[in-house]
């Protein structure tokens, strides 16, 4: 059996640009999917695994995200006085344990390689979990318990992996892959943002990481890798050529990117019509605006 993920890494100190001016005054993961920021997906997928610690690296202006998950006494008891019990229970399931949430700062924009390393003094020699908020994963099981399933019965370190199209292998790291079994895959390393037409295979890495220790050495050894930053893939593809395990899981979910305007967007409407209470009001609405365009053709 092997060791339990108890610890999850957040990198939260990107500065959002995509979505300027919004984020000029709101962190990106606080902008909201209907009505649930993005952090707070990735706050419930790693509950959900049986994450225990949770490690947020960010940066200068993040202080409404550590507001966010603190205890908010007058607004609880307002909503106790007034009777509003299902609200008060989801506020009140925002609140994190004093001691299960720590913040470090990452001083200068090296990569999300540097952001992992920077909370390798609150790792340790334990597996840990490095979830991306901006990736957000509708699934039956959530996309890291899958994963931590999985771990059990692989060990080494594991990326949450989905195809793309040739087209798309350019903007993420993708899988050489050596075999696969059901939803694991082998691999022989990983490649940062391959050149159009060099890349390995179609697979490509999804913001959802079990890492070892060691790939935290590597991030100390390798140098600055694509766009001039310490990639975590490549400190992830040393690890095969140090002879250790690395698995893809191709994971059983759809997958939105939240980093996008255009991903954001069809994120607000698969969760708004998944939400019972808004389904046929909603449904009801874009039918009406597909109708308005298809007459105005």
């Amino acid at each position: 059996m092997n060791r339990k993920v108890s610890k999850a890494i957040f990198p939260v100190a990107g500065l959002g640009t995509r979505f300027l001016p919004a984020t000029k005054s709101v962190p990106k993961e606080i902008m909201t999917l209907v009505d649930r920021p993005l952090i707070q997906y990735a706050i419930d997928e790693a509950r959900a695994a049986g994450i225990e610690d949770f490690i947020f690296v960010t940066s200068r202006g993040k202080s409404a995200l550590e507001d966010y998950f603190d205890v908010s006494p007058d607004l609880e008891a307002a909503l106790e006085s007034s009777g509003k019990t299902e609200l008060l229970e989801t506020l009140r399931n925002t609140n994190m344990e004093s001691g299960t949430i720590a913040y470090l700062r990452q001083h200068k924009a090296l990569g999300l390689g540097h952001a992992v390393s920077c909370a390798r003094k609150l790792i340790g020699d334990e597996p840990f979990a490095v979830i991306l908020p901006d990736d957000v994963i509708a699934a039956e099981k959530p996309c890291l318990q899958q994963m931590v399933e999985a771990y059990q019965e692989t060990g080494g370190a594991m990326v949450a992996t989905m195809e793309v199209l040739p087209t798309q292998t350019s903007s993420y790291g993708i899988l050489d892959i050596a075999s696969q079994d059901g939803p694991i895959v082998s691999v022989n390393g990983l490649v940062e943002k391959p050149a159009l037409g060099a890349a390995p295979s179609n697979l490509a890495v999804i913001g959802r990481y079990i890492l070892t220790p060691q790939v935290l050495d590597n991030l100390d050894n390798i140098g600055r890798g694509a766009g001039g930053e310490i990639q975590l893939t490549d400190a992830i593809s040393a690890e095969v050529a140090a002879g250790r395990n690395v698995f893809g899981y191709r994971f059983d979910g759809q997958r939105y990117d939240c980093g996008s305007k255009a991903g954001f967007l069809q994120a607000t409407v698969a969760f708004a019509l998944a939400r019972a209470e808004l389904h046929d009001e909603f449904a009801a609405f874009l039918a009406d605006m597909h109708a308005v365009k298809q007459a105005a053709q």
